[in-house]
């Protein structure tokens, strides 16, 4: 006899372990960042000045930032009304970029964000990425990871939200994590917890 029901995603979704969803995902991968969240990481880490935000929507994370008294360099492949429209992904740097990155970047194209920020920053300079925890899997990261090993990551033990179109529900069942590069780091990762 049966003692439970649900379907074939019923699993996952318990476990959290899935991205499987009643809803589809935002068709250009547009979460945005609770403020919170920026607030959050600059309460235990400093960074240079001069931040670029390569995937800044309608400005979550470029506002807070600024509120801060960081110079804010805001770009985004599709524009909503803020920032300049760029692909981080294939453009160049601007003028020479010298300063920090920090971003929530379309998760389907997380990894090729890492690795386009590495290239781009000088040594000695950071990169801070508002990714799911379980961006800590797969082979393919596993080797970026080894090769570009994060200074800190500051798992947020309270979960943070990112709202489909720009639009929050106070809620959310993703675990999220600041993963913090320096280039040219190559001791062993911290874990820390923030919230």
């Amino acid at each position: 006899m049966q003692d439970w029901t649900g379907n074939s995603t019923s699993v996952f979704k318990t476990l959290g372990a899935s991205n499987h969803s009643y809803e589809n995902r935002q068709k250009e991968d547009y979460y945005a960042t609770d403020p919170k969240a920026v607030t959050l990481l600059l309460e235990v880490e400093k960074f240079n000045h001069n931040i670029w935000e390569p995937a800044c929507g309608e400005g979550h994370i470029s506002k807070e930032l600024e509120k801060h008294g960081y110079e804010v360099v805001s770009t985004d492949l599709y524009y909503r009304g803020f920032g300049t429209q760029m692909d981080f992904l294939e453009e160049n740097p601007i003028n020479d970029f010298n300063g920090d990155i920090i971003t929530n970047p379309p998760y389907k194209y997380a990894l090729e964000f890492c690795q386009r920020g590495i290239e781009i920053l000088n040594t000695g300079n950071k990169m801070a990425m508002f990714l799911k925890l379980q961006f800590l899997e797969g082979k393919k990261r596993k080797n970026f990871f080894l090769s570009n090993p994060p200074k800190t990551i500051y798992v947020s033990s309270s979960r943070l939200e990112c709202g489909k179109n720009g639009k929050f529900t106070n809620g959310s069942a993703v675990c999220y994590a600041w993963f913090v590069w320096e280039k040219g780091f190559t001791g062993n990762t911290i874990i820390k917890w923030i919230n």
